[in-house]
């Protein structure tokens, strides 16, 4: 099982960084969702997409747009120096 979303450390432009479970620090663009097209093209104002807010360990959007801890975890990379000690 991958670590969960504990928080957001910032949501702007395109780019979610993320604090996960095991306290790394990753961070996930989800440009390539928003130009995919259907309910991520929501994202694609800076307002919209800055709401982004943690529930039960996934980010979600107003309007139910959301992003599994599965789907960030396993498609972010991790931000150099982002990992907290234990």
């Amino acid at each position: 099982m991958n670590p969960k979303v504990l928080r957001i450390e910032s949501a702007h432009e395109g780019i979610l960084i993320l604090r996960f479970s095991n306290q790394e620090l990753r961070q996930f663009d989800v440009r390539p969702y928003i130009d995919r097209g259907g309910v991520f093209t929501a994202l694609a104002t800076e307002a919209t997409f800055a709401a982004a807010r943690v529930v039960s360990g996934s980010v979600e959007w107003p309007g139910e747009v959301d992003l599994s801890y599965d789907t960030l975890y396993l498609r972010s990379v991790p931000v150099a120096g982002g990992r907290e000690a234990a």
